[in-house]
């Protein structure tokens, strides 16, 4: 009998556990999204505004908000940030990394 009661108890305990972990998580999600949004604002706010603005401004800022998404997206929406997602995460930075070094080359055969 006194087993389980125990049980029981700590089922809650775990339940209870469970709850707030993903109530925490809906909230850090929330707040993800809300801050793309502001991003996506912020980027269409520069494209509209182009002509005020220099063009060597306008084009790394934009891609300073894209890749900021990206990791937004990935950790938070992709659940990159969780346990278990290591074999993903290392094709993923692999393939970035080999892009990189595709794009910089390229860069460089064609200033030089």
């Amino acid at each position: 009998m006194g087993t389980n009661t125990n049980s029981h108890l700590r089922n809650q305990v775990e339940i209870k556990y469970h709850r707030r972990k993903h109530a925490e998580e809906m909230k850090q999600q929330l707040i993800s999204f809300a801050l793309m949004i502001v991003l996506t604002l912020a980027s269409f706010a520069a494209v509209l505004y182009r002509d005020k603005m220099d063009p060597y401004f306008t084009v790394p800022f934009i891609l300073l908000l894209a890749v900021v998404q990206l990791v937004f997206q990935l950790y938070y929406f992709m659940h990159m940030k969780n346990k278990g997602h290591s074999t993903q995460a290392f094709f993923l930075y692999s393939g970035l990394t080999v892009a990189v070094i595709t794009l910089l080359t390229f860069l460089t055969l064609i200033w030089l």
